[in-house]
């Protein structure tokens, strides 16, 4: 069945970044899979999370830097990342801020993001 999402839900987060979800768990009640457009400000940045989900993101704008074990891996504008389930990343932005969209399978949620305290 199709369903048409005419809006986005605006999810609250410290430090400036907006969410704007389209499809997931807040807006249009999916578990599966949740779409969001996000918009950073410059040298935003975020606790390390251990996510139970892969994240898939694609970078309209700016730039996204990865903290990962692997090291440290920047993101261009037209360029995309995912990351795997268990994998312990940091997100960031660059000093132009970044705007990208983010693609969570199954469906992002703050229990299931793991995100550190400190």
């Amino acid at each position: 069945m199709v369903r048409r999402i005419d809006n986005a839900t605006r999810i609250p987060v410290p430090g400036g970044k907006t969410i704007d979800e389209y499809v997931g768990r807040v807006n249009s009640g999916d578990s599966q899979i949740s779409i969001a457009h996000m918009t950073a400000p410059p040298g935003w940045d975020e606790p390390a999370q251990t996510p139970e989900f892969t994240e898939y993101t694609l970078v309209l704008r700016g730039t996204v830097v990865v903290e990962h074990d692997g090291g440290v891996t920047e993101v261009g504008a037209g360029q995309a990342f995912v990351s795997e389930p268990g994998e312990r990343i940091r997100y960031s932005s660059g000093p132009e801020g970044a705007e990208y969209v983010a693609v969570c399978l199954p469906a992002f949620s703050p229990e299931g993001a793991n995100r550190s305290d400190a």
